[in-house]
């Protein structure tokens, strides 16, 4: 039987809705507090500490902002080397130029693909002096990260975890984004929950939120007048878009559930073809922000094969995230190799594939994306 286009698209992840977030926004205009400080500020705030447990949360306009502001905290001044995930985001590594620092970056181990404990050390031992790690749990699956947090202990490093892609997940029962001195989350548009736009920093440092909360409004020093000692910045969430996080919290555990579903109907409906699913440590539990495959060497179908396939159907499918080490921006910079003369990083870009994960797609939707990558196989 032929196999029709979608009428309609299918996303690789956008955002679900509920009306929950319409009541907030709602109270929001309601009351008048239509700026960046209100009551579902604080309320968001103090709901994520609740769920995620860290004793400090500041709401901010982009996860790209709670990691400029953690790479402040972290003291990184110019000239000092940030050692940072590799396989990532670009949201991961820039904001340490904004401060003027210098990124090398650290390789994938194969179990996560995150960060690799061994090429971490190696790099320490380059860069003895190294003031902080940058560590990313790529597409919501946990990193080795009680491996990387003991590691920058022994160098005396500041730990920041991104986790900007990784909320509701789970290493050994413990949260992410609770690994770190400071460590983010993001509510972009296509997370598991978002506010449309904002992230947060978390801390457990009572201190370093008081100054986060200062640096994002800024930096207006506590007298009548506008008078700044510092560079600050205009960093700090809405309390409209705080309320759609309100909102979208409440159904955090039902969109986690859910992704897993569609991860385990990809992992048994393309089980028997040359390809595995993005993998995770058993003692984690991911997210499941985005379901991947990574194609088995040697195979003549290539993830660029697919994605053509698929987007002949409407369904949108995206590469891996390409290494920092291969962007142009980042070309002189240095690079780690997790294993000796092999890039991770790289073979996962050039075998791997993000597939369609959307929480709206149905079971017969997934179906058809599923029959459609089997038939390039056969």
């Amino acid at each position: 039987m032929s196999i029709k286009p979608f009428k309609n698209k299918i996303w690789l992840a956008s955002p679900t809705m509920h009306g929950d977030e319409q009541k907030f926004v709602k109270e929001a205009f309601d009351t008048n507090w239509v700026s960046t400080v209100g009551k579902n500020l604080e309320r968001l705030e103090q709901e994520i500490c609740s769920y995620v447990g860290c004793t400090h949360a500041v709401a901010l306009s982009a996860g790209t902002a709670a990691l400029h502001l953690a790479v402040k905290l972290a003291g990184i001044k110019k000239g000092d080397k940030v050692l940072c995930s590799d396989l990532t985001f670009a949201a991961t590594v820039n904001p340490v130029s904004y401060e003027q620092g210098i990124q090398v970056f650290i390789d994938s181990e194969r179990d996560t693909w995150n960060m690799d404990p061994a090429a971490l050390e190696r790099a320490f031992q380059k860069y003895p002096d190294a003031k902080a790690v940058i560590a990313a749990n790529l597409y919501g699956t946990p990193a080795k990260l009680s491996e990387l947090r003991d590691i920058c202990r022994k160098y005396h490093a500041v730990f920041i975890e991104d986790a900007a892609e990784s909320l509701g997940a789970t290493y050994r029962g413990q949260q992410t984004g609770t690994f770190g001195a400071y460590n983010v989350i993001s509510f972009n548009g296509n997370k598991i929950i978002t506010t449309s736009g904002g992230g947060m920093l978390l801390t457990d440092e009572e201190e370093a939120a008081r100054k986060v909360r200062f640096w994002s409004t800024q930096a207006r020093e506590n007298v009548p007048w506008y008078q700044h000692k510092e560079l600050g910045y205009n960093y700090r969430m809405s309390n409209i878009l705080a309320g759609i996080g309100r909102g979208q919290l409440r159904y955090l555990e039902e969109h986690r559930i859910r992704k897993k579903q569609i991860y385990q109907r990809y992992e048994q409906g393309l089980k028997g073809f040359p390809l595995t699913m993005n993998p995770f440590l058993e003692y984690t539990e991911p997210n499941f922000w985005l379901s991947c495959i990574l194609i088995d060497k040697g195979i003549e179908v290539s993830p660029v094969k697919i994605r053509e396939k698929l987007e002949e159907y409407h369904v949108e499918s995206r590469p891996i995230w390409k290494p920092m080490h291969l962007q142009p921006v980042y070309e002189n910079y240095d690079f780690v190799m997790a294993e000796e003369g092999e890039d991770v990083g790289k073979d996962i870009f050039c075998r791997g594939l993000c597939l369609p994960s959307d929480i709206k797609m149905t079971e017969e939707q997934q179906e058809k994306v599923i029959s459609v990558i089997r038939g390039l196989f056969t």
